[in-house]
Formats: structure tokens, sequence, C-alpha cells
């Protein structure tokens, strides 16, 4: 082999090498379940973590940590931080990312070197280039870049139902402590009740009956009372749950709930937009709409299968002291098998179209439930003004007969 061709084929073989990527190397995560257990049980709303989380999507600092009082947003925020669906919600979301950096790929070249055998001077070498036919990679992306779209849908949808979680629990815990002073103050009247009876027994006003009717609805009353106070212990389990703390995280916290103190007013819930709004703005729906475009181009994908691929690239050779170069084609005949069978199981599997799935239709979308449910709101709140109403009437009744 004379020099320029020894040159030539160093050349070449330092370009391949030079154009490889480093590539990356296996790291171990091992799962550790006594750790994980005890950072579980760690957990609390003092965790400097979380404060630089809530910081920075309030944009503000807080001082001081922990703040004195927590409200709905506050806790949402905290749920966000610790919520362990929310985690698993964020890993889809980087999957599908990095499923739309595969999806664009380009195959790679293939470089094939042939020796001749026992002749020292028979050697060859082919590059060979593949190249897609018929939009392949196009649909890998449009089916990667919808995947994603919903993963990340779907992340939005995971955080809406944790804050739900903890928005519910949070109005039980308020509903809870406001029948447990309800109770309290309900058995303190009792009890001065039964106190002023048994007075009355004594210098013979009224009859025994009446004191033990008395002490029997004050029996019942302090039932009632630890009733709500397991019901109160209850609800911040369950708080703390939704949150994905231990319980022992919230029980020194002070909760704020002044988001429940003042209702909205029905006339800032227009049906026609809420409904509106549900039915166009979903995230299942939207989550839907998306897997459903990525359905549709993993099917394009498989029917763009049937038309073949190829590969093209120069060749040498020599011979002796002869040297060939040649331009290579292979193409892969689409002979037996055409993809029919994966066209049609995509086919098969693609979802349904939004308007026609079953758990879209209208007295499933949530419009129906809505509209009572706006109802309800508006009913409960006249009901409310109107006792409210007859109640400041009769205490102004009954000033008169105070004063006498």
């Amino acid at each position: 082999m004379s020099r320029t061709r020894r040159v030539t084929f160093v050349c070449i073989v330092l370009f391949f090498m030079g154009g490889c990527t480093p590539v990356q190397r296996y790291r171990p995560a091992p799962l550790a379940p006594a750790q994980t257990a005890s950072s579980l049980a760690a957990r609390s709303l003092n965790d400097p973590g979380l404060r630089r989380f809530v910081e920075q999507n309030l944009g503000h600092e807080l001082n001081p940590w922990p703040p004195q009082g927590w409200d709905l947003p506050m806790l949402t925020l905290a749920a966000f931080y610790f919520s362990p669906e929310l985690d698993t919600a964020r890993t889809r979301v980087v999957a599908a990312e990095a499923a739309i950096v595969t999806a664009g790929a380009r195959p790679n070249p293939t470089f094939t070197l042939t020796p001749g055998v026992p002749s020292p001077y028979l050697l060859g070498f082919d590059f060979q280039v593949p190249i897609e036919t018929a939009g392949k990679r196009g649909y890998r992306l449009e089916e990667a870049r919808n995947l994603s779209e919903a993963a990340k849908l779907d992340l939005a949808e995971t955080a809406w139902k944790v804050r739900s979680g903890v928005r519910a629990a949070l109005l039980d815990d308020f509903t809870a402590v406001r029948n447990l002073a309800l109770f309290r103050s309900e058995q303190e009247t009792r009890s001065q009740q039964v106190r002023l009876l048994a007075q009355r027994l004594q210098v013979g006003d009224i009859a025994r009956p009446e004191l033990e009717a008395s002490r029997f609805a004050l029996l019942n009353t302090q039932v009632a009372m630890h009733a709500a106070e397991g019901r109160l212990a209850e609800t911040r389990a369950a708080l703390a749950a939704a949150m994905g703390i231990p319980v022992s995280g919230i029980q020194s916290v002070q909760l704020s709930w002044s988001d429940f103190e003042e209702p909205p007013s029905e006339q800032s819930l227009s049906p026609k937009l809420v409904q509106a709004e549900a039915v166009l703005n979903r995230l299942d729906v939207r989550r839907a709409l998306a897997e459903y475009a990525a359905a549709e181009g993993a099917l394009q994908l498989e029917i763009a299968k049937q038309y073949p691929d190829f590969q093209i690239g120069p060749g040498y050779q020599l011979e002796e002291r002869n040297s060939f170069f040649t331009v290579g084609l292979a193409v892969t005949l689409p002979i037996r098998d055409r993809n029919q069978g994966r066209g049609s199981t995509k086919r098969s599997c693609r979802p349904l179209p939004v308007e026609s799935s079953p758990s879209h239709r209208p007295e499933r979308s949530g419009a129906g439930p809505l509209s009572s449910g706006i109802e309800r709101t508006g009913r409960s709140q006249r009901v409310a003004d109107q006792t409210s109403g007859r109640a400041r009437a009769d205490d102004h009744a009954r000033r008169p007969n105070r004063r006498i």
C-alpha cells in the first residue's frame, strides 16, 4: 500500500473516531426503604427546602418562617412540594421530553471494513448513510411532542387533584373545628342549666324528671363533643395525608380558614361562564385531545413504515495494487412483511374522539352536576340570608322584654 493510501485510510479512521460522542455510563440508584421511611417521618412544614420553594413561587421572602397561619394557598404550595403523586408526574414529563430527543435522532451511518484473507493486498470498506422515507421521522416527532404535551397536562391535572384534596381536607377541618366549638358551648350552657334546675329542685319548684331530662341532654352533648374531637383528629390526619407529610408535622401548626369565611357570592358564579370553562378548558379533555393526536401520529408512522428505507454511500476496494471506488445502494424489499398488522392494530387502538367518548358525554362531562351545584349554592346562600334575617328579627323582638 502506498504512502498516500495509508495516510488516506488513517485520516478516515480518525475522522470516524473523532465523530463519536462520549457515551453515558450507568449510574445505579438503589432504593433504601429504611432511609426513605425515616425521611418521610421527618417531613415537616419547617423544612428549609419548602421555604425556598414557597418563596420562589410567591416571588418574595417570608419573614418570619414558618408563618403564623397556614391558609389554603400556603398549604397547597406545601403539598406541591411534598406530594409523591406530583413527583411521579414530573418524572413522566421528563421522560416524555427525553422521548422527543430520541424521536428526532437520525439513524447512524455504518462503516464496513472487509480485509482480504489470506492475501494482505485485498482490502475494502463501505460507508453507508441510512435515509428514512415517507416522513417517518416527522411522524415520530409529532407523536413524541403530543405525548409530551399530554404528560404536561397530566402533571397539571395531578396538581389540581392535589389542591382539591388539600382544600377538601381543610374544609372538613374547618367544619370539625366549628362543630367542636358549638358542642363545647352547648355543654357549658347545659351544665349551667343542670345546676339551675338542681337548685330549683331543692326548693321544690320542679319535679325530678325535669332535672333528669336535662342531665340526659347534657350527657348526649358530651358524647357528641367527644365524637367531634375524634372527627377533628381524623380531619387533621386527612389533611396531612393530602399534603404528603406525617400527622406530627401538622399538629403544632396554626391553620387559617380565611378562604372559607367569606364564600363567593352567587353573582360571581356565572353559570354560562363556569359551564363553558368546565367543558372547553378541562385538563382531562385537553389531555385526551393530546393523546388522540399522538395516536394519530403513531398510526401515520405505522402506515409510513410500509415504504422501505434505503442506505446509500461510497465504497472502496483494493485488489492487489488496483483501487476501485463504488457507490452502493441497499433497499429492504417489502415482499413478506408490509407492516399491515401493526398498522391495523394502531388503527383499532386509536382512542375515540372526545365528543363520542363515553366519559365526555354531556351527562358525564360535569355540565349537569355543575349547573345543579351552582343552583344548590344559590339556594343555600339565600336560606342562610333568610335565617340570619330571622335571627336578627327575633333578637330585636326580644330586646324590649330583656329591658323590662
